[in-house]
């Protein structure tokens, strides 16, 4: 069973082992790419708890910390929002927790938050996360041409939105 709740100082210890892994972040933020000491971690991960533009959760499956979600960047101007995830414990990558974490957080986003869009943008070779958005009701508006550099090579990635209208 998945559930969400908010991040917490707690679930930090994770995110140690979790962003030294380059198979778990390749597509994750630009920033987890730089970060090397405990202390960066530790400066990143308070300023996401503590920025109130964020909504941060903590994805649990069966009670076990996998990852976290949410939406950062919110603008009460806009109503809008980004969309992110990350699920660190690869574990459960492929069982459909992403697609399942991904509708709960729009959920959220609509519901809770007051948001009518909420936007993501995607790297091209992140197959499946392009799938479980897909599968939550986002849809294609473009393409970032060559806007990420991962393993040496650039590839495009892809902004997707939902709009409360199309939730409803």
């Amino acid at each position: 069973m998945i559930k969400l709740s908010p991040l917490k100082q707690e679930n930090l210890t994770p995110f140690y082992q979790w962003i030294r892994d380059e198979e778990s972040i390749i597509y994750s933020l630009s920033i987890f790419q730089k970060m090397k000491t405990d202390e960066e971690i530790e400066e990143w991960f308070a300023r996401s708890i503590n920025d109130k533009r964020n909504s941060n959760h903590g994805i649990f499956v069966d009670d076990v910390f996998v990852g976290y979600a949410g939406i950062c960047g919110m603008s009460e101007t806009n109503n809008s929002g980004e969309y992110f995830i990350f699920i660190g414990d690869k574990n459960y990558w492929g069982k459909g927790v992403g697609t399942e974490v991904t509708k709960l957080i729009v959920k959220i986003g609509f519901e809770e938050l007051g948001l009518n869009r909420i936007m993501l943008t995607v790297s091209v070779p992140n197959k499946g996360g392009v799938k479980a958005y897909e599968r939550a009701g986002f849809v294609l508006e473009g393409r970032f041409r060559e806007a990420a550099l991962r393993n040496g090579k650039y590839h495009d990635k892809l902004v997707m939105s939902i709009l409360k209208s199309e939730y409803l």
